[in-house]
């Protein structure tokens, strides 16, 4: 099935009310904004490995801050300790060559084997000339710009190779090996796989990554399995364990504990069975015409309670609408105003949402997309104080230090997520599913097909396929030659569609044997293990950073809004049937939405969720910490408890009442541990007056 021919991308209108849109001042660009701009860009031409462009942003933002704090010694180095002056020019100038010579650098040599290199080489070429050095100025000898940016990416470039991610051999697994062999995609059915709780590659006729770059083979092997060997950025040391698999010690990066697993015949295999089951059935939110009508303005979905633990999940997702349990909120705080109802059918909403955080094709992949939605915020907002306290920093050093923020977090994102991957190396719902439904259905052992490692029924949902539900005029009457087998509701998949330009799979009665994730047909699933959500892991870490950096919840203006253009936006079948508004009116809606949408979009079960969303808001408390250190910044923001401004005897007696999470103040804690005890104590007591740790 061939795809739309083009896509107009979601319209990045992140709005403001036409009566306070002279408050948000456009951006200045600076050298930090637009290589940041090519590095995404370049992302987008590049494969699609998350972990890898994790890191290339992560690296890249680090080098930009060496390269600026080079000019007076600011706060501490990420990775190259240097020393630069700014002869016979002033500082700021000194600084954005640095960094574009360092950006130069690194990114020639880090797509030099990108699909995309010789569109991007030349724009690299200008934007180094309009900075006002060439290519072939490779002296590192002297204090002057030139040198210093030089000279910090060959140190970055040598050093960075041996940081575990085996870049000398395109970062390829060195003893990741998948114990399943794969499954046939177009055969439908899973009967081979013999290890259903592990990962199981796919055999495809033709595969196509996520940024429309065909993969010969059929389908790639596991990325980035033995991704918890990268050297992180603050993550602690604590914060490492290892868990043995296959006389494989793997280390593991904040370790949520196993999946549910599906533990063979006589066992409860009911917590595995449930989440692969939700996937199946919201599938069935996948069609626009089914009347279903939702307001997904940010009145009515956000402000989401979360279980106290990932493994409460169960209580979390309304299984049976699939709408968020959010109830939103009264008034958007920046206008005082209510936000306006953004009705559309469910259908269109699950669908675009599914697409829009699947970043793909020719997207810049989860790390790169909140890097992108932090470049609109900064477009739109003219605050440049960190944390939404202090002095205001000149926008070359907000950029330079809000990059580091988010891409350290990002990459320690895709550190521990991937590490969690590797170790426990879990199964995709299309294997799962196909595996299950193969087998039967487990419900009724007086009915046909039953096995205790089948499916369970759900009447209008999951059904046996009898002689009578498939006579002519009853629903399964199109599936008259599968009797005895499993019928799921659910989207019909891309063998309902011929033409994507046209056509519209919808939702119906379909083998369960054949589902398929609401996916590319050349693409399927992400070739690595579930367990857990990388972009749950990915989006939760943002929200925080994006929430710290800016001492505010909410986007500016109090909503984000993303517009999915009608019948343009979706790539695989038409749609959506109107425009559709994305909005959120905090960065958190944003992740929450982002991590339903993997549900929705059939790539994960419930449970890879909420232990992704709670490594996330670890990595960012540590990437802040970190940053901080590094800026030499102190921590009052963190230990100001009361939000009074200060830390004083107030801030403590909060500390030493709750004991505890603080639920109803800032997070108190203060060294980034993921808890509140004597330590966080000692960090008051120690430093009386600024919290500096």
């Amino acid at each position: 099935m061939p795809l739309r021919p083009s896509r107009v991308a979601c319209a990045i209108a992140l709005i403001v009310g036409a009566l306070h849109s002279a408050a948000f001042a456009q951006a200045q660009a600076t050298a930090a904004s637009r290589w940041n701009g090519l590095l995404l860009e370049s992302i987008r031409r590049d494969f699609a490995r998350p972990p890898v462009h994790a890191r290339n942003l992560f690296q890249h933002s680090g080098g930009m801050w060496d390269a600026w704090r080079a000019f007076d010694g600011t706060g501490a180095a990420c990775f190259v300790d240097d020393h630069g002056e700014a002869v016979g020019t002033s500082v700021f100038v000194a600084r954005e060559q640095a960094i574009s010579v360092l950006s130069y650098r690194i990114f020639c040599a880090r797509f030099a084997t990108s699909p995309g290199y010789a569109v991007m080489k030349p724009q690299y070429d200008a934007l180094l000339a309009q900075y006002g050095a060439s290519p072939a100025d490779t002296h590192t000898v002297g204090v002057d710009p030139i040198a210093v940016g030089n000279r910090i990416a060959a140190s970055m470039l040598a050093t960075l190779a041996n940081d575990g991610s085996n870049e000398a051999n395109n970062f390829a697994n060195r003893v990741y090996m998948p114990v399943n062999n794969p499954m046939v995609v177009s055969t439908g059915g899973n009967p081979d796989m013999q290890f259903p709780n592990q990962w199981q590659p796919l055999a495809m006729t033709s595969y196509v990554d996520q940024q429309g770059n065909v993969i010969p083979g059929g389908f790639p092997a596991f990325q980035s399995a033995e991704w918890g060997w990268v050297t992180p950025f603050a993550l602690l040391s604590s914060d490492r364990t290892y868990r043995t698999r296959n006389s494989v010690s793997w280390p593991v990066w904040l370790d949520p504990g196993a999946p549910p697993q599906f533990m063979g015949v006589g066992t409860d295999n009911a917590t595995f069975r449930k989440g692969m089951e939700f996937v199946v059935r919201w599938s069935s939110h996948l069609d626009p015409a089914d009347g279903v009508m939702w307001d997904i303005s940010p009145g009515t979905m956000g402000d989401s309670p979360e279980p106290t633990l990932p493994s409460n999940w169960q209580n979390y997702y309304n299984l049976a609408s699939g709408r968020p349990l959010g109830v939103g909120r009264v008034v958007n705080p920046a206008t005082g105003l209510s936000y306006s109802a953004n009705v559309v059918p469910r259908g269109d909403f699950t669908r675009a949402l599914a697409e829009f955080w699947a970043d793909g094709p020719n997207s810049e992949t989860p790390p790169g997309h909140w890097c992108s939605i932090l470049n609109n915020v900064r477009e739109r907002s003219a605050d440049r104080r960190i944390g939404g306290r202090g002095s205001q920093l000149d926008p070359l050093e907000w950029d330079v230090k809000a990059y580091l923020l988010l891409g350290g977090a990002m990459h320690d994102a895709a550190v521990s997520a991937w590490s969690v991957k590797g170790a426990y190396d879990a199964t995709r719902p299309v294997n799962s599913v196909r595996y299950m439904t193969n087998r039967g259905q487990s419900t009724d052992p007086g009915l046909g097909s039953f096995s205790p490692l089948g499916i369970q029924l759900v009447t209008g949902e999951v059904e046996f396929i009898s002689t009578e539900s498939s006579a002519p005029g009853q629903r399964h009457a199109h599936l008259a030659n599968s009797v005895g087998q499993i019928a799921v509701r659910t989207w019909r998949g891309p063998n309902a569609i011929i033409n994507p330009v046209t056509d519209v799979a919808g939702v119906g009665w379909i083998l369960g044997r054949l589902w398929y994730p609401y996916q590319r047909p050349t693409f399927v699933t992400p070739p690595f293990a579930g367990y857990v959500s990388g972009h749950s892991t990915y989006s939760r870490a943002a929200a925080e950073v994006l929430t710290v950096l800016t001492g505010d919840a909410f986007f500016p203006g109090g909503v984000g809004e993303y517009v999915c253009a009608h019948n343009e936006f979706l790539v695989f079948e038409d749609g959506p049937s109107v425009d559709v508004k994305l909005q959120w009116a905090t960065y958190r809606d944003a992740a929450e939405q982002s991590a339903l949408s993997r549900i929705w979009g059939g790539i994960h079960p419930p449970f890879d969720d909420m232990p992704g969303r709670a490594i996330g808001k670890q990595v960012a408390g540590r990437a802040w910490s970190r940053a901080r250190q590094l800026w030499n910044t102190p921590s009052s923001c963190d230990a100001d408890l009361d939000g009074s401004g200060g830390c004083d005897g107030a801030d403590l007696g909060l500390l030493l009442a709750a004991w505890g999470p603080v639920t109803d103040h800032p997070a108190p804690d203060l060294n980034g541990d993921g808890v509140v005890n004597g330590a966080d104590l000692g960090l008051m007591i120690g430093a009386w007056g600024p919290c500096v740790h």
